[in-house]
């Protein structure tokens, strides 16, 4: 990796995408640091670190929330507008026509997506702002809230743009990347406060080791499964056209075991962090109901939030593989290319074996996905610990790891190809 850096550094282009990453991060870095003003940032960090539920919305804002600071939204509206949006896909058929019609369609899409993104920005806003902030701001005219719901919501869509520009301009996805920036952010103070409990006595050191074990069989087993890929071979016949004979080659379909990678994991758990926003529209029993029933770190909440998450998970996975897999136009491709899979049938016979292997290997994917996580959690809940970087947090860190190494293999690859030609 670290080669490839280099190697990468030494090519203009690519170090251009690399500098403005870094400049959007920064950019990023420095907004969690921008308190809105007006409400007492000490009083909310405390009860957000009282509170399991919001402590892990405010792990992916990058501790922006329990600051309350400009970011403190995160992009949290968009992920959860681009997740409306994929589902009505599936649904409305005009929606599907605009997302296979190119890249005028997918600029239509992606307006619709910022539309829902602004609504459900200025819902959280609201929610936040009337709900468990409301005893910590320093005035209640209606101006004062006012500013402090459209400083949250500018502040949301200034995220979201600068997510946008990363992926047009930088390196990876833009929204994974604000994601991971916000939760590795977190590293330091959460050693620092696992020092402490060591100190103070309230864990022991056997503890720390085995979920430091843990983290690192995590590692090496998501990085195993990301890069799994099966093989489907494909024989292309021998054709003439004119005096040359074309085809007669092998190759082969590679389906990745998880095909959607993180995507699942961070869909789930925006989705879990929404009922924490409605609730604060409908007062403090509500709330105290979500506290109870839906805390990741006590029980009964515990059992509850977990079971969701993991068929949360199992069906985004299921639904973003087929989404972004279309095995009968691949099927289409092959046959009109004059390709076939040794011992299938072209048309629906090839149609039906993809769509059997590719459930096959997405149960798989989404089963691991879901084992690591609970794993993860299950020791945090039974040792009493609050770190960061396991489970959920540690997947998406790993996966969107790996995704930047592969967009910075296939640029420097590109960058090769480009170089012979000249």
């Amino acid at each position: 990796m670290l080669s490839q850096l280099k190697q990468a550094w030494k090519l203009k282009d690519v170090r251009k995408k690399i500098i403005y990453t870094l400049m959007m991060i920064l950019v990023f870095r420095i907004g969690t640091t921008i308190p809105v003003p007006g409400v007492n940032t000490d009083s909310i960090r405390k009860l957000v670190g009282e509170s399991s539920l919001l402590s892990l919305y405010n792990m992916f804002t990058g501790g922006a929330l329990g600051n309350f600071t400009v970011f403190a939204l995160g992009v949290g509206p968009y992920i959860t507008a681009s997740i409306i949006i994929q589902l009505l896909t599936v649904g409305f058929e005009s929606l599907e026509e605009l997302q296979k019609s190119g890249e005028e369609g997918k600029k239509k899409i992606n307006k619709y997506t910022k539309y829902i993104a602004l609504a459900l920005a200025f819902v959280q806003a609201i929610g936040i702002t009337l709900g468990f902030a409301k005893n910590y701001l320093k005035s209640n005219s209606v101006f004062f809230v006012a500013t402090v719901i459209l400083t949250l919501v500018a502040a949301s869509m200034l995220l979201m743009w600068i997510g946008d520009k990363i992926t047009e301009k930088g390196l990876g996805n833009g929204s994974s990347i604000i994601i991971f920036v916000g939760i590795i952010a977190r590293i330091p103070s959460d050693v620092i406060q696992v020092v402490a409990q060591i100190k103070s006595g309230t864990i022991q050191i056997w503890a720390v080791a085995l979920l430091v074990v843990v983290i690192l069989l995590t590692i090496a087993a998501v990085t195993y499964i990301q890069e799994a890929t099966r093989k489907i071979p494909v024989q292309y016949a021998k054709r003439v056209v004119g005096r040359k004979m074309y085809g007669g080659q092998s190759s082969h379909i590679p389906m990745k075991v998880n095909q959607s990678g993180v995507i699942p994991v961070i869909f789930a758990s925006s989705l879990l962090a929404f009922p924490q926003t409605i609730a604060m529209f409908m007062g403090a029993d509500a709330q105290s109901f979500i506290q109870t029933y839906m805390n990741p770190m006590a029980s009964p909440g515990v059992w509850i939030y977990r079971s969701i998450e993991v068929l949360l998970i199992v069906f985004f996975s299921y639904f973003y593989t087929t989404v972004t897999f279309n095995t009968e136009d691949i099927s289409n491709n092959m046959k009109n290319n004059g390709g076939f899979i040794p011992g299938i049938r072209p048309g629906k016979s090839t149609i039906d074996y993809l769509n059997r292997i590719l459930s096959r290997l997405t149960l798989a994917g989404a089963l691991f996905l879901a084992v690591i996580v609970m794993i993860s959690a299950f020791i945090m809940f039974f040792m009493k610990l609050n770190i960061t970087l396991v489970g959920t947090s540690l997947l998406i860190v790993v996966g969107v790891a790996l995704e930047l190494k592969r967009q910075l293999e296939s640029n420097l690859v590109m960058r090769s190809y480009q170089g012979f030609l000249k």
